[in-house]
């Protein structure tokens, strides 16, 4: 486990050397966050009543997703990782003294995890500042909060697994760009990165909430605003656990199976 650590806390401080990168990433957070709240401000003023969520819950919604972009977004996948087993060095991570799953596990975690800190605090103050309904609401109470917690954990781990199990697939293919538009393309529909998954129709909802990617973004965000709660908030972090679970056993039988099929393209 030390050395777990010990590679998480390089990665981490690796991550935080970026600052300027960081807040460029702030001021587009704030500008894209901006517009997009003015446009779902537009179509609430229509008929607020024929949305499954207020527009508190949705503007709470958005901003927090601004503000932990970089421990969610499917373009956080890392091109080196990728790259690294198309041309083979990958082996070379192989010959650390550390199991390859926990260690690209830990290096996602580190590196998500250091880009956020950056981010989400100055974003998180300037919408709690904002008068309504353009700011950041408070949870509805201190249980409303802790659960919050517990998924946003949860969902971050949900995000890194998957990330695991695609670098695993990656090691049976001769280029991993195909798969990489397909995998960003579905979380970004599927996680609630694109449109909160309430606004998708009924019978739609019913089936992506189910996925591995509504563990992600989607119930963390949705706890704090107050669109889930109660039985329906443990049912859906009940959902993540599982899906935690299934996504390591799967991804770590995969990459031990590749290990073992390792292919250099252009090495």
């Amino acid at each position: 486990m030390k050395k777990y650590l010990s590679f998480f806390r390089l990665r981490f401080i690796m991550g935080l050397q970026y600052r300027a990168a960081a807040w460029a990433g702030i001021a587009t957070q704030f500008v894209w966050g901006g517009m997009t709240i003015v446009m779902f401000r537009t179509f609430y003023e229509a008929e607020p009543e024929q949305f499954p969520m207020t527009l508190e819950a949705t503007v709470s919604y958005i901003w927090l997703q601004q503000s932990f972009l970089a421990l969610f977004a499917a373009w956080m996948l890392e091109s080196e990782i990728f790259q690294s087993i198309k041309d083979g060095n990958i082996a070379y991570e192989m010959c650390r003294p550390m199991k390859i799953y926990p260690m690209l596990f830990v290096r996602s975690m580190a590196m998500r995890i250091s880009r956020a800190v950056l981010r989400c605090v100055p974003v998180l103050l300037f919408a709690s500042l904002l008068p309504k309904p353009y700011g950041l609401i408070a949870p509805n109470n201190l249980g409303s909060l802790a659960l919050f917690l517990v998924a946003m954990i949860l969902g971050v781990f949900v995000t890194i697994a998957f990330g695991n199990l695609i670098y695993a697939i990656t090691f049976y293919t001769i280029s991993p760009e195909g798969l990489r538009l397909l995998v960003t393309s579905a979380m970004d529909f599927f996680n609630g990165a694109i449109i909160p998954l309430p606004f998708f129709p009924d019978k739609m909802r019913i089936v992506m909430e189910l996925l591995p990617f509504a563990a992600m973004q989607n119930v963390p965000f949705r706890v704090y605003s107050g669109d889930l709660q109660g039985k329906w908030a443990l049912r859906a972090i009940s959902l993540q656990g599982l899906w935690l679970i299934l996504l390591v056993v799967l991804g770590q039988t995969v990459m031990a199976r590749a290990e073992k099929k390792l292919t250099v393209q252009g090495g």
